[in-house]
């Protein structure tokens, strides 16, 4: 061993595991990177590299994959391929989630014979109008149709609340105007409802504030998930709260890719990475091969030309960006 390390030459480190009391056993990582990673891309992406992105991606034991969104092409024309890349997953594809943003969507996920769906509202008026074209309470009608024949054939249905932390035109949000917001989606009859820190402003005492708020309105932590962005460094911190909150699932992107093509404060997502080497470090069981969603997070920025912002991924994957090397 060298001096100063704690591992051998040539090993790569491990976090040491301790476990701290009262955190969960097992947590659930939403992965987002097939569709929030790459959405917001301004270079074309093939549908081929999308579809090993995904099948990677589940190898590497992340059991529930985000796949694309059935938005308009005019709108993210990023993934204008969505229909292509879940008949190239075939039967793997039925059981992945995708986003649908109102009834023509549901439309082209229902006709694909797709099990989970998820919709995405706003907690503020003026980031309902600026993503959804809604006003706050329109946004609601909007979804109630999709959500409602979404459940009558059969599927689940996921509900994200963007701006629950802060909001780029509006300021602080009020804790309350978030819950009103949650709870008017899950009365929808979501059954999952994913809090997102859009522009990554939250700390983590606005994170247990919030999860508290929940439970006082009759939504326990079993029915909540967080989206965070680590755009003030702040990721891991508002997750180490939501664990010891109660909350279960977590919303990450490989290599940290992803943003808000309509919120340009947002900047990359959670990494998968370094929130499972967070979870390993605590004892917490996730499932998750590291260095498979190293290896592939490293592989897909060598397809975007520009290194991983994940802290993990810079740690130990390879440096090298050949497009497609394995």
């Amino acid at each position: 061993m060298t001096a100063g390390s704690e591992y051998p030459v040539n090993q790569r480190p491990l976090p040491m595991v301790v476990p701290e009391p009262g955190l969960p056993e097992r947590v659930t990582i939403y992965e987002v990177g097939a569709r929030d990673g790459l959405q917001n891309e301004s270079a074309t992406i093939p549908v081929e590299v999308k579809e090993e992105l995904v099948r990677r991606l589940l190898a590497a034991g992340l059991t529930t994959v985000e796949a694309t969104s059935f938005v308009h092409p005019r709108w993210v024309p990023q993934l204008a391929d969505a229909a292509e890349l879940m008949t190239r997953l075939g039967d793997l594809g039925t059981h992945l989630p995708v986003l649908v943003p109102n009834e023509r969507g549901l439309d082209r996920a229902l006709e694909l014979g797709l099990r989970h769906v998820a919709v995405f509202g706003s907690a503020t008026e003026t980031f309902a109008q600026r993503n959804l074209n809604r006003s706050y309470d329109e946004q609601f009608a909007m979804f109630e149709p999709t959500v409602t024949r979404a459940l009558d054939a059969g599927l689940d249905v996921r509900a994200y609340v963007s701006m629950c932390f802060g909001d780029p035109w509006e300021g602080a949000v009020p804790i309350d105007q978030v819950v009103a917001a949650g709870r008017r989606l899950l009365d929808l009859g979501a059954s999952e409802l994913s809090l997102g820190d859009t522009i990554g402003t939250g700390t983590p005492g606005h994170v247990t504030a919030l999860v508290r708020a929940f439970g006082d309105a009759g939504v326990g932590p079993d029915r909540l998930a967080l989206h965070f962005h680590d755009t003030y460094g702040q990721a891991l911190g508002n997750v180490q709260a939501g664990l010891r909150a109660g909350v279960t699932t977590y919303d990450a992107s490989a290599g940290g890719l992803g943003g808000c093509p309509y919120a340009k404060s947002a900047t990359g997502n959670l990494a998968t990475e370094d929130l499972v080497w967070m979870l390993t470090g605590l004892g917490i069981e996730h499932g998750v091969d590291l260095d498979a969603v190293v290896a592939t997070s490293t592989w897909v920025a060598g397809h975007l030309g520009r290194p991983s912002p994940s802290a993990v991924v810079r740690a130990l994957g390879t440096p090298r960006l050949t497009p497609g090397r394995r």
